[in-house]
């Protein structure tokens, strides 16, 4: 039986693109060969990149204006390292909502001198900061739109002067928003658009070649632009998975139509768990709430046994809450169904008719 997966990450895919992929696998295009084994320079695997990176800036409205799509190597945490190698010349500004945040805080003080210019770690990330002030004269402003682990999500975004640098891993082709406002955006594949083992990056061409160092041609995102996004031997079972499931959004009616089933998810969720008394959301300002992963916890614990054997006997998994934080995380990521949601909704209240 097919599991209710509400995985954090690697996240949950569609079936059409798990079945496609499962045929690849076996015989790619008709060619005989294994999607694993091709070539990466093929005409057919060419084709795939291509159609990959076009389908990831027609989904977010940026084909023609000055964006470049490229999949790469090493996950969200590289890129940590290469926006501030490519980006920053002398101070930066980063808002910091979280673990990831403060890990791309870490990594670009060896680049340059980073402002911390908002931090909602006084209250241990449970909302998102506002009304705070950007100096003139940074390199660029970093925020992470979606704070996977406490499960707060920016719904507006700051409108700085310097370029806008944005960490989409867990919400990236979650919404329609207008993705204009940033001048970099980059996303791990395993939550929203394929599986572990590939990036996405959305740069604009005109905020690159701005720095004095000498960049390292692997690290440098020109190098990759003028390579198609082939510097190097891509991850090309992830870019497969990964277009077949920019293709799914496409077919679905795209951003505007995924939207509004993630909404619908994630509100039936939250209204249960602000109506029954067993409960306890991670965060309480509606406003910051996370559409993509929502935390929670019992508010007692003498319950937690009865409530994961009722998790256990109805198939759901994945629901644990990350290390650092505890209770629960309900990842409701593009491919997973209502159905599941509202499955997870009633075991609540069977719980609560249980006490």
């Amino acid at each position: 039986m097919k599991k209710h997966n509400f995985s954090a990450g690697p996240g949950i895919l569609p079936s059409e693109v798990l079945k496609q992929a499962s045929s690849a696998v076996l015989n790619f295009k008709n060619t005989g060969l294994s999607v694993l084994e091709i070539s990466h320079r093929s005409k057919e695997f060419v084709t795939v990149m291509e159609k990959a990176r076009r389908l990831a800036l027609e989904l977010t409205e940026l084909e023609n204006k000055g964006y470049q799509a490229l999949f790469m190597h090493g996950g969200a945490s590289f890129q940590f390292v290469q926006v501030a190698q490519n980006l920053l010349e002398r101070k930066a500004a980063y808002i910091n909502t979280g673990t990831w945040a403060s890990k791309a805080i870490q990594e670009a003080r060896f680049f340059g001198e980073v402002l911390e210019v908002a931090s909602s770690k006084d209250q241990k990330f449970t909302y998102i900061p506002k009304g705070f002030d950007i100096p003139a004269g940074m390199s660029y402003v970093h925020c992470t739109s979606n704070n996977t682990i406490y499960g707060t999500q920016f719904k507006k975004f700051p409108k700085p002067t310097a370029p806008l640098v944005c960490d989409m891993s867990s919400d990236i082709f979650s919404r329609a928003i207008d993705y204009s406002q940033f001048d970099l955006i980059y996303a791990g594949a395993q939550k929203n658009m394929g599986p572990a083992g590939t990036t996405l990056v959305i740069v604009k061409e005109n905020i690159l070649g701005n720095v004095s160092r000498a960049i390292p041609k692997y690290m440098n995102y020109k190098q990759h632009i003028d390579k198609e996004s082939m510097y190097n031997t891509p991850s090309v079972f992830a870019v497969y998975c990964s277009m077949l499931t920019l293709e799914w959004i496409k077919n679905k009616g795209g951003l505007t139509t995924i939207e509004k089933e993630n909404n619908r998810k994630a509100s039936l969720l939250y209204e249960e768990l602000d109506a029954n008394e067993l409960f306890v959301p991670n965060i309480s300002i509606q406003e910051d709430r996370s559409m993509m992963n929502v935390t929670f916890k019992l508010k007692d614990d003498y319950h937690k046994d009865v409530f994961e054997s009722l998790l256990a006997e109805s198939g759901i998994s994945g629901l644990n809450g990350h290390r650092s934080v505890g209770g629960y995380r309900a990842s409701i990521y593009n491919a997973l169904p209502f159905e599941s949601v509202k499955l997870l909704t009633e075991i609540m209240q069977q719980l609560k008719n249980k006490v």
